[in-house]
């Protein structure tokens, strides 16, 4: 395989949406990777937390396999088998009324804010127009024009005017900014558990359930998106359940729902929210497809008869304790939960992004967001032994280089 052929058919091919690292990655197994020189990596993001349960994983493949020899599209003009075991499945496991099957992340929250919109209407009796929606400064649940229009990163939402209206930022951790938001108009709170994007940002303790309770007294839906914080990354199931008392009304799931195979996603969650998206309200093509539900059902199984949330919990405890051991001028900061990390490097030190390629070039795959930060979310099915080759490998880069 030619590695520069590759880079010179994105440069002249590709919109330039993203800034590849310069790697091109050929073959994955487990937390490995491979590139086109047979070089060797541990893959610590993870698809985004999309391969929690590591690369083709063979139990999720087979299901794929066997579900595509047979059928892989109806739309839900037609019922398909598969999906209505992997509709009672996720419900069941998310102890949710409902389920609206959907493809990616962003279709999730989008379909979210649609339901929740329509219950504001409809059940709050919100003027026409004016329902609003409470979101948090950081935050990242996609990138469709709509989503944008929350978000206070500048390259997300500068020169995609005009924006949608009925969304309300605040500060993210403040419960007070929070209530003094709240108006007879709010129909949602729409909130990442932990913030991913914005660079592994852990709210207060008892933050969760503070909202649950308010969202409770002023009738308001409680709508958590837990896209990459959602099975089993953060040590928990779900992220929301750190906190007792902390349920949402809505959840949003993706990414690891397939393990990384295929385009899957769900807003599971109240009936009474749900049920208001009626028969040409609200549709999808690939929702809910019988390829999708195969997938969904087999990535769901691996993540709890491989007890992936446990092992999380386990291995993202010894794995935060070594790097927060480490001595080095370089860091600001180290946080995490679960086996969802972030290192923050000190200005002075220069960006994060020098890091990561220095990581990279030990075999170690890490991104750096928002300038100074590198996030860490290797799969779950990761090893002591491999976090210890992990742990060498940072220790070399923030360390031995600081002692240099």
């Amino acid at each position: 395989m030619d590695t520069n052929q590759t880079f010179d058919q994105y440069a002249t091919f590709c919109t330039p949406n993203y800034d590849p690292y310069p790697l091109v990655i050929t073959e994955g197994e487990g937390v490995w990777v491979r590139d086109g020189e047979d070089n060797k990596y541990i893959d610590c993001l993870a698809g985004y937390s999309s391969l929690n349960q590591g690369h083709v994983h063979p139990d999720i493949y087979h299901a794929l396999v066997k579900q595509a020899q047979k059928l892989t599209l109806t739309t839900r003009a037609f019922m398909n088998a598969p999906l209505g075991d992997f509709l009672e499945k996720m419900c069941t496991l998310t102890e949710m009324d409902m389920m609206l099957p959907m493809n990616t992340g962003v279709e999730a929250v989008e379909s979210a804010i649609k339901a929740a919109r329509k219950w504001g209407y409809t059940h709050k009796n919100i003027p026409d127009g004016k329902a609003e929606i409470i979101t948090f400064k950081g935050n990242f649940h996609g990138r469709t024009t709509t989503i944008v229009s929350f978000s206070d990163d500048p390259v997300a939402h500068t020169h995609f005017t005009p924006h949608t209206p009925g969304f309300k930022n605040i500060p993210y951790g403040d419960i007070e900014a929070l209530e003094g938001a709240i108006t007879p108009h709010t129909c949602a709170i729409l909130i990442e558990p932990i913030q991913g994007e914005a660079g592994v940002i852990i709210p207060p303790k008892g933050y969760l359930r503070a909202i649950r309770q308010l969202c409770d007294q002023h009738d308001i839906l409680f709508i958590c998106d837990e896209i990459q914080t959602g099975l089993g990354r953060t040590g928990k199931l779900f992220a929301y359940q750190h906190e007792q008392g902390a349920k949402p009304d809505l959840l949003l799931l993706g990414k690891a729902l397939s393990g990384g195979f295929y385009p899957v996603s769900a807003v599971l969650g109240r009936r009474d929210v749900l049920n208001r998206l009626t028969s040409g309200t609200h549709g999808s093509t690939y929702g809910g497809n019988p390829l999708a539900a195969a997938v969904g059902i087999a990535a769901v199984d691996v993540i709890l008869n491989e007890k992936l949330p446990d092992a999380a919990a386990q291995m993202g405890e010894i794995f935060l304790q070594e790097l927060q051991n480490m001595e080095s001028p370089h860091i600001e900061t180290i946080r995490g939960r679960g086996l969802m990390m972030a290192i923050d490097v000190k200005p002075r030190s220069g960006p994060a992004k020098g890091f990561c390629q220095k990581l990279m070039a030990l075999g170690v795959l890490c991104k750096d967001v928002h300038g100074q930060t590198i996030r860490i979310s290797p799969p779950l099915i990761i090893s002591e032994a491999e976090i210890q080759w992990l742990v060498k490998r940072f220790k070399c880069v923030f360390e031995l280089e600081a002692a240099a």
